[in-house]
Order: structure tokens, then sequence, then C-alpha cells
């Protein structure tokens, strides 16, 4: 009969990729940790890991297996607060993915008032870009994301919160200060992410419906190598931000909206068939309520907010 620990060793030597490194670290005798796997490969009739000098990794099955185990796994450690959201109590870990291409100071600020306003809850950030935030709170892997999206997909819960515009982004040098076409923006040399980022799926589209080709120069998935290029003259990008105080330097001209308008939705997403714990309901309404108080004392360019007044006072249109 498969068991938690078939799941948890078979998961943890997976990760490891190797025998030895899960043995020492789940602190597991190597012998009974093979023996463990060669069970549940019985049990299931399919060899689910392929070995070899530099280690092990999984099979065709032993992928949908770690899918799957790893999704169990992760609700299993979810249980305990989500049976301590039955007595109110606001306790436990929630693991929240943002992007900060839009607030880039804002992870780290966001940790420091969630130690402040909840104390008994421990929060696990993750900053990467919206597809791989969105993608793993599909797959359980985080409780919370914020992120920008250019389309609605049903396979999360959302609440949209605001939308910001795209800005041209170029050198001072280069930069005219006002609104750009964006006839003339197909026309410049462009720095931009490589798809599918959500900024640059969402020019795509504006481009081909336009039937416009943009003059790509450069393709960079970072924001700071982004930016970096931009400051070298290699060209300039377009980013949803309107705002650049949170960079560095003085070489970087006032962002330039583009005409007509091309907006991303910014959203608080959670799995649509798990749900959130008081915890992670709790960290939800605090951390929407800081993106609103940020918009609102920083005047942010471009921003329409989009969620119920009550969520971000004092913020206006």
């Amino acid at each position: 009969m498969m068991q938690y620990r078939h799941l948890h060793y078979f998961v943890s030597v997976v990760d490891a990729g190797s025998f030895s490194r899960a043995a020492s670290t789940i602190h597991v005798a190597q012998p009974a940790l093979s023996q463990q796997i060669a069970q549940l490969e019985e049990q299931l009739g399919v060899s689910l890991l392929l070995r070899s000098a530099r280690g092990v990794r999984p099979t065709a099955a032993g992928e949908v297996l770690y899918r799957e185990a790893s999704s169990i796994l992760r609700r299993l450690q979810q249980l305990p607060g989500i049976v301590r959201s039955g007595t109110g109590q606001t306790k436990g870990i929630v693991r929240l993915g943002m992007s900060s291409t839009f607030l880039t100071t804002a992870p780290m600020a966001f940790m420091e008032r969630c130690k402040t306003s909840l104390p008994d809850v421990v929060l696990r950030m993750a900053v990467s870009d919206s597809p791989t935030i969105k993608r793993r709170v599909t797959e359980h892997e985080l409780d919370l994301g914020l992120v920008l999206e250019d389309e609605f997909v049903p396979t999360v819960a959302r609440t949209p919160l605001f939308k910001q515009r795209l800005f041209l982004v170029r050198h001072r040098a280069a930069s005219k200060g006002k609104p750009i076409q964006l006839v003339d923006l197909a026309s410049l040399p462009l720095i931009l992410p490589p798809s599918p980022n959500i900024t640059r799926t969402a020019l795509d589209r504006v481009f081909a419906a336009a039937m416009l080709s943009p003059n790509v120069v450069m393709e960079a998935d970072v924001v700071a190598n982004i930016i970096a290029a931009v400051r070298a003259g290699v060209g300039g990008s377009v980013l949803p931000k309107g705002d650049l105080s949170d960079m560095s330097g003085d070489d970087l001209g006032e962002p330039e909206a583009i005409e007509p308008p091309v907006y991303l939705t910014c959203s608080m997403i959670s799995s649509g068939n798990f749900p959130l714990t008081n915890a992670a309901e709790a960290v939800r309404d605090l951390l929407t309520g800081f993106v609103g108080t940020i918009l609102r004392q920083t005047q942010a360019p471009g921003v329409e907010w989009i969620a119920p007044a009550q969520t971000a006072p004092g913020t206006s249109r």
C-alpha cells in the first residue's frame, strides 16, 4: 500500500538528483531509501527513475508521479493552517509570489510590513516573472501571487487590482519627454524581454493589430539587464511603469507614454480549487492595501485602480 513516506522519499530523490544526497537531506540511510523507492516501483508496476553515474532523473512515469506527489505533499503541509482557519487563528506559513517589474522595492518592504502587522505569519517570498508565478500558483507551489496579466486565463482565482499603462524608457539624451505614437515606437531600436513575457506578449499583440514590426535589437529577461542596456545606449525599452524614482542615477529620461495606450492588469491570484487559510487571506488583504498605499503615495503615472475603493483608501484614478 502506498504511504506518505513513499511519496516524500521519491520527491526528495528527484529534487536531490541522487540517492546519496537525498539520504543526507532527509536523514535516512541510503539502503533504506533505495528499498522504499523499489517498493513504490513494484506497487505501481513501472520504472520511476533512470539511474546513471551522474545521478538519477525521473522517467516519463516518474515525471507524472513527481508532479502529482509534489502537489499532494504541499496540500498536506497546508492542512494545519486550514484546520486553524476554522478556529479563526491567523497563524501559519504563507508562500507569496510577486513580480517586481513595476514595484522594484515592494517585495522587501512588504516582508517588513508583514512582520509587523502579522507577527504569527511566516511569509515566504518568491520574486519572479508573472508567467512563472502564475504557473507556481496553479501547481500549488505558491498560495498567492501578485502578477501582471495581458489576458485572463480561467486557471486561477483572481482579483484585478489596477491597470498599468506601458511606457517607453530610454536614455535621457534620446528621450523626448512626451507621449510616443505606436508607429514611431516600432521604428526605434528596442530592448525587449523574450516571449512569453507579459509585456512582450502585449506589445506583440498591439504591433500585429497595427500591422507593424518592431525593431528589436536585443532581448533580455531581467529588468536590471534591460536598464543597463538602455543606459549603455543600445536602445529603448518598454516597461509597465511610468515612475523611475526607484532606480538610481539620472541618466534615464522621463518615461514616455505609448499612444494609443497599452495596458497590463495587476491581479492578485490564488488557486481556483484550493481554499486559502486565514493566514493567506490576511496576507492577501494586507498586500492589497499595501499596494494601494504605494500607488497613492507615489501617484504612479499610468495607473487606473479597478479594485473596490475600500481596498485602497485615498487612491485616485
